[in-house]
C-alpha cells in the first residue's frame, strides 16, 4: 500500500482516530531533528510550535513593513507642504532637488522640464512611453550627462515622468552610488506619488 493511500484513507475516515484511539497514544515516530522518538502528540505539539515561530516571523514582518510606510507616508506629505513656498519656476524647481535630497535622502537628483529645454528626440520618446516610475541600474539615453562630474560613480536611477494628461513636460531622476537604492524588482508607488505631485506643482508655471 502506498504512503499516499494511508493518507486519503484517513483524511476520508476521520473516524478513525475516534476508535483507535488507544493506539493513536502508543505511536512514536522520528524526532524531526533526530536522536530518539516521540509520541504523536508531542511530535504534534512540535509543529504547533513551528508554525506559531513562522507566523510571529510574518506578523512581525508586517509590522515593520508597515512602520516603513508610515514614515514614507510622512516623507511625502512633509515633501508636498515643501513645494508651496515657491513664487517662481526657478524657486519651485530648486524647492523640489533640495527637499528631495533632505527629507527623502537622495544623494543626486536632475530635473528636466521641457519648456525651454527640450529634451533629445530618444528621451522624449522615453518619457511618453512610460506610464509610471521606472528603475535601472544604468542611465537611460543622453541622461548621464544631467549629473554632470557625479556620473561615473552613480550605480542606480529612478526615472519619474512628469505628465500633463497624456504628454510629458519633463522628467525627474533620483541616483545614488548604491546599486541597491533603486532596482528593476522594486516597487514605485511612492515613486508615483512624487512624480504626481511634482507634476502638479509644476503644471501651473508652465
Amino acid at each position: 500500500m502506498r504512503a499516499e493511500d494511508v493518507a486519503s484513507y484517513l483524511q476520508n475516515n476521520p473516524q478513525f482516530f475516534e476508535t483507535h484511539a488507544d493506539m493513536l497514544a502508543e505511536i512514536t515516530i522520528p524526532h524531526p531533528h533526530g536522536g530518539r522518538t516521540i509520541s504523536l502528540s508531542e511530535r504534534q505539539m512540535l509543529t504547533l510550535r513551528t508554525n506559531n515561530k513562522e507566523l510571529e516571523k510574518k506578523l512581525r514582518e508586517m509590522v515593520e513593513f508597515a512602520r516603513e510606510n508610515d514614515v514614507l507616508q510622512d516623507k511625502v506629505h512633509r515633501f508636498t507642504l515643501s513645494l508651496f513656498g515657491a513664487r517662481d519656476l526657478i524657486g519651485l524647481q530648486d524647492a523640489i532637488s533640495r527637499n528631495l535630497r533632505e527629507i527623502f535622502s537622495v544623494p543626486h537628483v536632475a530635473l528636466h522640464v521641457w519648456k525651454g529645454l527640450p529634451p533629445s528626440a530618444e528621451m522624449l520618446a522615453f518619457a511618453d512611453q512610460q506610464q509610471k516610475p521606472a528603475c535601472t541600474h544604468h542611465a537611460v539615453h543622453d541622461t548621464s550627462n544631467w549629473f554632470g562630474e557625479s556620473a561615473p560613480h552613480l550605480k542606480s536611477f529612478a526615472y519619474l515622468p512628469l505628465r500633463s494628461g497624456e504628454q510629458s513636460t519633463g522628467m525627474l531622476i533620483l541616483a545614488s552610488e548604491d546599486a541597491k537604492r533603486f532596482y528593476p524588482e522594486m516597487g514605485t508607488l511612492f515613486l508615483q506619488r512624487i512624480a504626481e505631485i511634482v507634476s502638479a506643482a509644476l503644471q501651473p508655471r508652465l
